[in-house]
Formats: C-alpha cells, sequence, structure tokens
C-alpha cells in the first residue's frame, strides 16, 4: 500500500463532499442547488489547471515523471476519469431525481425537455428569441471544406445540431444572457427555461433550409494555467498580461458531450476540432452546471439559509480609535461571524489619520470593488508613504491584480510585483504611527485574503496587534519583500523561505520527544490542504510515538489515517457547510504550556516551498482560549463535519449526544462570549 494518497483523486474526495451537501434533505433547497453549483464550479477549475498539467507533465521524459509521481500520471488520470463519471452520474441523478421534484413541489418548474405549455410555446419564447438572444448567435455548418474552423471558447456552451445529409451546424450560447429565462406564471406556477432551450426552439430559424434534427450540447475546458518561462528577466507583468489574453487559447483539457449524440457528430467535432479521444467526457442534456447560481428564487427568502447577522465588536464600536486599543490589547478578529468593516476601518483610519507616517501591505486577491485599495490610494494622496507588494501571479485573478496596481501607483503608491521564483502569499499589512510621542508599529496578521467579497463567505481569523516583538519582525519581511536584503532573524513569526519548516518540525518533535517521556502529548492542525510528504511524514513519526493526532482538512488530504503501524493515532476531520473553511490554526499541547499559532500556510510543496507565507503566534490567554473554542467545537461537528477514512471516503461523524454544527455553534459562542 502506498504510504500517501495521490493528491488530485484526494481533492476528487473533497468535491464529492461538496456533492454530499446538494443530497442532503436537511440543507434548504436553494442551498443544495448552489452546492450543485459549486461542484460543478470546482470541477471545471480542476480540469482547466490539474487535468491539463497532468496530461503536459505526461509528455515528459519518464525519469522525471518517477521523480514527481508515486504512478504514471496516466494511470492517475485514468483514475480521475474513472471518477469524475461516478460523480457526475451521482450529479444528475440528484438533480433530476431531488432537486427537479422538489422544486415543482414548491410551485417552480423548471424546463428540461418537455414540449413547452400551449402559453409558452409562442408569444414570449420568440420575442425573447428574436429581441434578445437571435443578435448573439453565431451559427456555422462545419462542412468537409470549411474555409475558417471557428474558436470554441474556454469554458462557452455550444449546440450541434445534425441532419439527413449528415452535416453538422454548430451555434453558441450567449453568455452574455442569463442562463435561465423566466416565462409567464400558469396557474400559480413559476416556470423557467434554459437559454439553451430558448434556443433549441427556434433551431430552424437559426438553420434555415438545414432540415435540422436532434440537438445536443457541448463544452470545452481548455488549458487555463499561464506558461511565465522565465521569471527572472524582462517585464514580469507585460509577460503575463499577454499569457492572460493566451489563456482562452489553451490545448483542450476536457471535451463535454450529450451522452445521447450520435457517433457521426461526434466524429465531426473532435476531428474538426483537434479533440484528442482522452478528453471526451459523457455528459448530460446541460453543462455549465455553475449556472445554477442564477437559477431565480421567486421566493426568496424562502429555501435558503437564514441569514447569520454580522456581529459587533463592542470594545471596538465604543472607540474613537482603533489604534488606540490595539495599543492596549491585541484583537483577534473571526469572519465572517464578525464584521470585515473593523478591517476595512483599519486601513480607512490610517488613510486619515494625521500621526500615521507609512503603511505597507501585501495582496493576493483583490477584491474587484477594493475599499481597502482605495483608502490606500487614499492615504497616499494626504501625503503618506505608501507600499504594497501586488502579486500578480495568483490564478485567475492576474488581471484584476494588474487593474488595481497600475491604479495604486498612479496615485504614487510604491508598488512592488512578484518575487522572482515565488509567491508571496501572506496577508500582513504594517501601520507606521506615532502615539503618545514615540512611534509604534501597528501590525495586521490575516489568514485570508484582503477581500471583502470573500470575507462574507470564507471562514478566517485576523489578529490586530502593536507588539513590539511581532510588528518589527513583520518590518523586516516588508524589507525583504521590497529589496530581497536578508532580515534580522524570525524569532516568533514562521516564515516560508526562513524558518517555517524548521519550526513546525521542532513543535512536531516536542510533542514525540514528550510521548517518549510517557507524558501527553497533543496536536491539532487545520489547514486547506495536507500535500507535502516531508510534513506527511513528519506526522507518521509522531503518531507511531503515540502522539494523538487530529486533522481538518477541507480538501486536498494525501496523508493516510487509521493505517496500522503508520498513522492509527491520527483522525481526519472534513467540514462542508453554508461558509469555505479556509483559516490555518496549528495548536501543540507543549506539556501543558500549549502553543497555538494561525496563518496563510497550508501543508503544500508550493507553500512551503516557493512562496512567501507567515504564521504568527497568539499569546494572549484569552485569545488562545477562544481559538481553543474553535477547534474543538470543529472537531466535535456532527452535523456537517466528515471523517476521511482509508478508502478516500467520507463517512459522518457520529460522536456526541447533543448535535453540533460548528458554524452555527461558534457564531453563537462568540455572540455570548467572545472575549474582544
Amino acid at each position: 500500500m502506498m504510504k500517501f494518497f495521490d493528491r488530485d483523486v484526494s481533492w476528487l474526495a473533497f468535491n464529492k463532499r461538496v456533492l454530499m451537501e446538494a443530497a442532503n434533505p436537511e440543507v434548504p433547497l436553494y442551498e443544495r442547488i448552489k452546492f450543485l453549483a459549486i461542484y460543478s464550479s470546482n470541477l471545471d477549475e480542476f480540469f482547466r489547471v490539474r487535468v491539463a498539467g497532468l496530461r503536459r507533465i505526461a509528455q515528459i521524459d519518464k525519469k522525471k515523471i518517477n521523480k514527481k509521481f508515486n504512478q504514471p500520471p496516466k494511470k492517475i488520470l485514468e483514475e480521475i476519469h474513472e471518477e469524475v463519471h461516478r460523480q457526475q452520474e451521482e450529479f444528475g441523478r440528484i438533480k433530476r431525481d431531488q432537486i427537479i421534484p422538489l422544486l415543482k413541489k414548491q410551485g417552480i418548474y423548471l424546463y428540461r425537455s418537455e414540449p413547452l405549455l400551449k402559453e409558452h410555446a409562442g408569444e414570449a419564447v420568440g420575442q425573447y428569441f428574436e429581441n434578445e438572444v437571435r443578435g448573439l448567435l453565431k451559427p456555422i455548418i462545419l462542412t468537409a471544406g470549411i474555409s475558417e474552423i471557428p474558436h470554441l471558447e474556454n469554458k462557452g456552451l455550444y449546440l450541434a445540431v445534425g441532419n439527413k445529409n449528415g452535416e453538422v451546424g454548430l451555434v453558441n450560447i450567449p453568455s452574455e444572457l442569463p442562463r435561465f429565462f423566466k416565462l409567464p406564471k400558469v396557474n400559480g406556477m413559476h416556470y423557467y427555461l434554459a437559454i439553451d432551450d430558448v434556443i433549441r426552439e427556434n433551431m430552424g430559424a437559426i438553420f434555415p433550409n438545414f432540415n435540422a434534427g436532434e440537438v445536443y450540447s457541448i463544452k470545452l475546458n481548455r488549458d487555463a494555467d499561464l506558461q511565465i518561462e522565465d521569471e527572472y528577466s524582462g517585464n514580469l507583468v507585460a509577460k503575463i498580461e499577454k499569457q492572460i489574453a493566451k489563456r482562452d487559447l489553451g490545448v483542450p483539457a476536457r471535451f463535454l458531450y450529450d451522452n445521447h449524440m450520435p457517433s457521426h457528430i461526434l466524429d465531426q467535432l473532435t476531428k474538426t476540432f483537434n479533440i484528442a479521444h482522452t478528453d471526451l467526457v459523457e455528459g448530460g442534456r446541460y453543462h455549465n452546471m455553475n449556472d445554477l447560481f442564477q437559477l431565480p428564487n421567486p421566493k426568496s427568502p424562502e429555501m435558503e439559509n437564514q441569514p447569520l447577522s454580522e456581529l459587533q465588536v463592542q470594545q471596538l464600536d465604543k472607540s474613537n480609535s482603533l489604534f488606540h486599543v490595539i495599543d492596549a490589547k491585541d484583537v483577534l478578529l473571526h469572519f465572517p461571524y464578525q464584521s470585515y468593516n473593523y478591517v476595512l476601518r483599519f486601513f480607512d483610519e490610517a488613510a486619515n489619520d494625521p500621526t500615521v507616517s507609512e503603511i505597507k501591505a501585501t495582496f493576493y486577491r483583490i477584491a474587484a470593488d477594493s475599499v481597502i485599495c482605495q483608502s490606500l490610494i487614499k492615504a497616499a494622496n494626504h501625503g503618506k508613504l505608501v507600499t504594497v507588494f501586488v502579486e500578480v501571479k495568483a490564478r485567475f485573478d492576474e488581471a484584476n491584480n494588474i487593474q488595481w496596481a497600475e491604479r495604486m501607483e498612479e496615485a504614487g503608491i510604491k508598488i512592488i510585483y512578484s518575487i522572482p521564483g515565488l509567491k508571496v502569499h501572506a496577508k500582513v499589512a504594517l501601520v507606521k504611527r506615532k502615539s503618545e510621542g514615540r512611534a509604534v508599529n501597528y501590525a495586521y496578521f490575516g489568514t485570508g485574503n484582503f477581500n471583502e467579497k470573500t470575507a462574507k463567505i470564507y471562514t478566517d481569523e485576523a489578529l490586530l496587534t502593536s507588539q513590539d516583538y511581532l510588528t518589527n519582525e513583520l518590518e523586516g519581511l516588508f524589507r525583504y519583500l521590497e529589496d530581497q536584503d536578508q532580515p534580522t532573524e524570525f524569532k516568533e513569526l514562521f516564515v516560508a523561505q526562513f524558518n517555517i519548516r524548521m519550526r513546525f518540525k521542532e513543535l512536531i518533535d516536542q510533542e514525540i520527544s514528550n510521548a517518549h517521556k510517557g507524558e501527553k502529548a497533543h496536536i491539532i492542525i487545520k489547514l486547506n490542504n495536507l500535500e507535502d510528504e516531508k510534513m506527511i511524514s513528519k506526522l507518521y513519526k509522531a503518531s507511531q510515538a503515540g502522539v494523538k493526532i487530529q486533522l481538518i482538512i477541507r480538501a486536498i488530504c494525501r496523508l493516510r489515517p487509521g493505517v496500522e503501524g503508520i498513522s492509527e493515532n491520527i483522525i481526519v476531520h472534513r467540514i462542508v457547510d453554508r461558509f469555505l473553511e479556509h483559516s490555518r490554526v496549528f495548536y501543540f499541547y507543549n506539556n501543558g504550556s500549549e502553543d497555538l499559532y494561525l496563518g496563510s500556510a497550508d501543508w503544500m510543496r508550493r507553500n512551503l516551498y516557493r512562496r512567501i507565507e507567515v504564521v504568527f503566534p497568539i499569546y494572549d490567554p484569552l485569545l488562545k482560549e477562544e481559538m481553543k473554542q474553535l477547534l474543538a467545537i470543529q472537531l466535535n461537528d456532527n452535523v456537517k463535519g466528515t471523517l476521511l477514512i482509508k478508502g478516500l471516503e467520507n463517512i459522518p461523524n457520529e460522536g456526541g449526544s447533543k448535535r453540533i454544527r460548528a458554524q452555527h455553534e461558534f457564531y453563537h459562542w462568540l455572540k455570548s462570549n467572545s472575549q474582544v
């Protein structure tokens, strides 16, 4: 048996867990529909990046492949396609046998392949087609002598139609329009028609004299990973902008087609667009199911999650200055349970405060309408020195990050772009201010991006502090980001590229040593992804020494739990609920002294070896207890929590007599017990 799960196959187990929420009858109906959309969106990116990458690697010299993979990439690709096929079958079953009938019970009818009611068959659909749809269509007949082969857009939707003469027509489904068209109500029932079917109903008008037969949907995912061959010379931003323009021209990674499509139409399509047999994936009548996000809910807010109003922090609200509060004590915030407005206020106060002289920050994924960036621009306009590190290699956010960097640079902000060979994934900021006649540094350390949009749906933590032992080290990190000069030694912070792996190994060794002495030894680690073999092997050694290890891993987990003689002391928890679990937390019992850290770093090779990450300590006893409470609640989640077992299955966490749903439990705990 291999010691490690395959990275990509383990990720599919996570996406299957997402699908389980779509099938969960306890989840409100429209939230189940959202989980179908999330599953589909996740899978799209997986094929555009990971599967496309595996295909490239499969063409490399075999000796190089064997060093990187535990099994040949071709074998991994086979496993991926088999598992995806099983999951897609389940996706279709959930949608067809559960979601559609439940919608109908609620008076919401989503047309699929049924003939339209006479009230819908004519005027409304016809007018919508003529007025809104027809002008956006680009029909073409794929004859043998076609002069110019059309370009299939990445993630674009198309309909293919054949006729008795063996010809094949192709027409796009416009992405500019909503995916679902609302039809007139009939007998109190709400009716919706996919734009796909609006086009199907008018295929004769699109291809006159073609004698169109049955219509079938197709979709192509292309390799969307940017290939920057040389980051060490030339203008990196210009190179990335050039690659972004090519993203939709990438080689095919997955060709989805209606499984009822006749072979002669499929053959014509694959020949025309040079699609390899290995890229063919059977689908259904509809693709791009992430568009289910757009399905209107005419009864909203019924059949949706009840909102959890953002919690206010009284101590911060009572003070005219956040900096005065931070002078007195550290502040720990939990998003999205507590308001993200405190982060916006932190930057806005820094911009307006006349005693603030300098602001520094790192950005990985910037919100499209970033209030924080606008505050930094305001700070620069007020004459403050503002330095911003913008990571322009953040996948799928490159263009937005570059646009904001250019806007900030125009305002006089010093912009530092990506470091050659590294990504900066740390979520940190530093404000220099005079307080009571002396210079004070104020630091922001976070587990999540400076992004107001994702802060409403991702669970993250942030520490605001003025403690010199932390702010001075952060200042050293910013010096390194600006000029790559070696900073002074990091003693409190764990920083990737400097000491992060060593410090984590020391903490694990400490627990191993205590276990060997017969003392209590305990590790709790919460991550998005656990992939690095060296760190996993260290956890295996700790398990073999008798250390109790509890892991909360959202997505990729290459560690095999519960294997006799290797990992029988390791349990892996997974939580999938209304918010995306995103924070990274590290707890070590340390013979009762209890070390607790938060940070931006997953235990993946890219985080530990090819990025700048920051992990920071929580020393304040009350704040440490707050984080311990969060971990305890999550480990006992028996509603949305599952356990990952040896076969990569997600099984219910059935412990405890009381039903505990961690995200709701912690929200209510914070509401009544927050120490901030």
